[in-house]
């Protein structure tokens, strides 16, 4: 088995890290200002040491030596000096709240910037990667993933920028002030840094394999939330809490387990800086000056060639402490650093993903359509790893073969049995799918050639299962279009039936509509959607796809008197579980395994006594039985 290779992990994580900057790249003033933040700050923090030290030599020493006059100088520069150590105190605070705003302010542009990307894209993607994908997965691409990239930019950007600038002021200051002390304390440094490379292969499977479980809850939960109905219908309340009870401990061991290894790595850290402090005092301890008075009775220094002051081994202890702090800082990021370079595969995966439904460069659109549509000889499957060259004995090809001819202001009517195709006919003039073989053209253009917003514009569609969005009852039936005037609301709900049931709600077309329409019935949202696809008054053509199937007869009705007004002079293609609503279409094609078997009006079809006559006979019966 060969090894895995861990340059390749090096390599992408640069990759990564690029990718994720140049989101940073807008906001160039942000990160100019806060490196140079981040600089003063550096140059500020080891001051303190270095007056600690003067601090000591200087008067602390004197004063603890007896025989001493001169102390009331000794206090004064004494109390200076605590007086400038206090007020380069408030300076560092107040860089420190300026770096870390400017840090914010930029963290959450980025995040928003990645949000809308990942947003967009998602709007763009063809439906067969929304039938792979579940929604919980999707969901945590555009809120935890991007929120740990945010996590990093704000909270580890700030110790990243600031701790490796402090590190480097350190060292340059530790080896001017002793650099053999300085040598001794960079002694464990190469230990540090190939613990570093061992814990970040470590975390960095565990944030992957976390973010990993963490999508897979979160589709458990979307899934069990949205099947409720269905979960305590048929009790499966304690299946449920099993099945997620089952994925949410995947997720706690995955936690775990980086759990694990940050908590070993953060004491590896900390136990180190503590060992070049043991070094520090065992070398110093050799060279500490014996501090005295001559003859004279005046302070003795320098007796012994290379010693230190007492001031020295204190300040160099605090400057070994901390340059380990800043190291412990960036360990810390490194935690963040792993969650997000995980994310970051996640959210350019989806960002990467090609658009397999995408527009040409050069994109046909049309003023108008006047609703002519062919299929020519269309083979589809949903399957997107079936191709033109697959056999056609493959039972995974949906469609074979389909060739249908709709003149300009027909209206067809697609029936057969679930599954013979009807749907993936209306899914392919929107063109929300692409076909493997064939064409499908409006106008005599293939819908491959057309602009997807303009062909979209003129289909009209109304789905048996309607989507309502929260907002008013006005807003979902204009989905927000304020070009839309309301006259034309009132006129499409008077045509469907529903503008009185809507004067009847206390606010009106101002009603708020609950999470997809909970406080309404079926037969209400499927004549709201009726009026929908009016209002958006497709030029030619008018998709309804099974949009009569889950209503009542009276409501049925009054969508059938709307049909008759808004079919004339426009293509309509019409499917329908309940023959009945049929029977007054130009042409019926009836579709048995993917295959269109008969075509023709209902009564040539009733008197031709094949296949439609079957289901016509069959149905009846099964309502005579019922009655």
């Amino acid at each position: 088995m060969t090894a895995p290779d861990d340059s390749y992990k090096k390599e992408f994580d640069a990759q990564l890290t690029r990718r994720v900057l140049r989101y940073v790249q807008p906001y160039l003033r942000l990160v100019i200002g806060g490196i140079v933040l981040a600089l003063l700050i550096s140059l500020a923090s080891p001051v303190f040491a270095l007056i600690q030290r003067h601090a000591i030599d200087a008067y602390l020493t004197p004063l603890a030596l007896q025989g001493n006059s001169n102390l009331d100088a000794l206090y004064r520069g004494l109390t200076l000096t605590a007086l400038l150590y206090a007020g380069l105190k408030v300076v560092q605070f107040g860089l420190q709240y300026a770096f870390a705003l400017a840090i914010g302010y930029l963290g959450q542009n980025v995040l928003r910037d990645i949000r809308a990307d990942v947003f967009s894209k998602l709007q763009r993607l063809q439906l067969a990667y929304f039938d792979q994908n579940p929604v919980g997965r999707l969901i945590t691409r555009v809120t935890s993933d991007v929120d740990a990239i945010n996590q990093f930019i704000t909270n580890g950007l700030v110790s990243l920028i600031q701790s490796t600038f402090i590190i480097v002021v350190y060292v340059v200051i530790m080896l001017s002030v002793n650099w053999r002390l300085a040598l001794i304390s960079f002694s464990v440094l190469p230990v540090l840094y190939f613990s570093t490379n061992f814990f970040r292969t470590k975390l960095r499977d565990a944030f992957r394999n976390t973010r990993t479980q963490q999508a897979t809850v979160n589709s458990k939960l979307n899934e069990n939330i949205t099947g409720m109905l269905t979960v305590q219908l048929f009790g499966r309340e304690r299946r449920s809490a099993l099945d997620f009870d089952h994925s949410n401990r995947a997720l706690l061991r995955a936690n775990e387990d980086s759990v694990h290894w940050f908590s070993l790595f953060m004491p590896v850290v900390a136990v180190l800086g503590q060992v070049a402090v043991a070094l520090i005092l065992y070398f110093a301890s050799r060279q500490i000056l014996g501090v005295g008075v001559d003859a004279n009775g005046a302070l003795q220094t320098g007796v012994v060639a290379g010693a230190i002051t007492v001031g020295t081994l204190f300040a160099f202890i605090q400057l070994s402490q901390q340059l380990f702090q800043p190291i412990q800082d960036l360990a810390d990021v490194f935690n963040t650093l792993q969650a997000a370079m995980a994310s970051s595969e996640r959210i350019f995966g989806v960002l990467d993903t090609e658009e397999e439904i995408a527009d040409k460069p050069d994109a046909k659109t049309l003023p108008h359509f006047e609703g002519r549509v062919d299929f020519e000889k269309v083979w589809f499957a949903y399957d997107q790893t079936v191709t033109a060259e697959t056999p056609d004995s493959d039972d995974r090809w949906i469609l074979r073969g389909i060739d249908l001819h709709i003149q300009p202001g027909e209206s067809v009517a697609l029936v057969g049995a679930t599954g013979a195709g009807k749907t993936s006919v209306t899914a392919l003039v929107s063109r929300f799918y692409d076909v493997q073989r064939g064409a499908v053209k409006v106008d005599g253009e293939n819908v491959r050639d057309l602009a997807q917003h303009d062909l979209r514009k003129h289909v009209g569609v109304v789905l048996q299962d309607v989507f309502l969005f929260a907002g008013t009852i006005e807003s979902n039936l204009t989905l927000n279009n304020e070009t839309i005037p309301h006259e034309r609301v009132v006129e499409a709900c008077k045509y469907v039936g529903v503008h009185d049931y809507i004067l009847s709600l206390e606010n009106g077309y101002q009603t708020e509509v609950r999470e997809r329409g909970a406080t309404l019935s079926t037969g209400q949202k499927q004549l709201l959607a009726f009026a929908r696809a009016l209002i958006q008054n497709p030029d030619i053509l008018l998709v309804l796809d099974e949009a009569t199937a889950n209503v009542d007869t009276e409501t049925e009705l009054r969508i059938q008197q709307a049909l008759v007004k808004v079919m004339s002079g426009r293509t309509s293609i019409i499917i329908a579980h309940r023959l009945s609503t049929i029977e007054h279409c130009d042409r019926i094609v009836v579709m048995r395994k993917g295959r269109v078997v008969e075509q023709g009006s209902h009564s040539e079809l009733l008197e031709h006594g094949g296949y439609y006559a079957r289901l016509h006979r069959l149905q009846y019966s099964q309502a005579d039985a019922a009655d």
